[in-house]
């Protein structure tokens, strides 16, 4: 048996990237979440890489915007690629997301963040 189950709540670093695929009809976003991990030695948020697809997507891309408040809900992938000056196989971990929850309140909306990590 294996899981693979990711959970997550933080603030938006910065407004979607949309991809939109003439061909297939599919649309991409990509997004990147601060999550504040407890800890009394750290200040400093966990940065993480998140990829919608289709309808999640197209909402993340209508309601979502730089420090909004989201959970959500997907798998772990790695993507990889070859280094272009090196040739190296590299990796980078993103989360593949499946649900989205907008928690952030319409007040949240008119105040949102500036990209200071001290107010995630």
């Amino acid at each position: 048996m294996s899981i693979n189950i990711v959970t997550l709540v933080g603030r938006v670093g910065g407004d979607p990237d949309m991809k939109y695929f003439e061909d297939s009809g599919s649309v991409k976003c990509k997004l990147t979440l601060a999550v504040r991990r407890r800890s009394r030695n750290n200040d400093e948020p966990d940065w993480f890489n998140l990829e919608l697809w289709g309808n999640t997507a197209e909402v993340a891309g209508r309601f979502v915007r730089k420090g909004s408040l989201i959970g959500i809900k997907g798998s772990l992938k790695f993507d990889t690629w070859n280094d272009r000056t090196t040739g190296a196989l590299r990796s980078s971990p993103v989360i593949r997301v499946d649900q989205l929850d907008l928690l952030g309140s319409k007040r949240d909306e008119g105040e949102m963040m500036d990209n200071n990590p001290d107010n995630f």
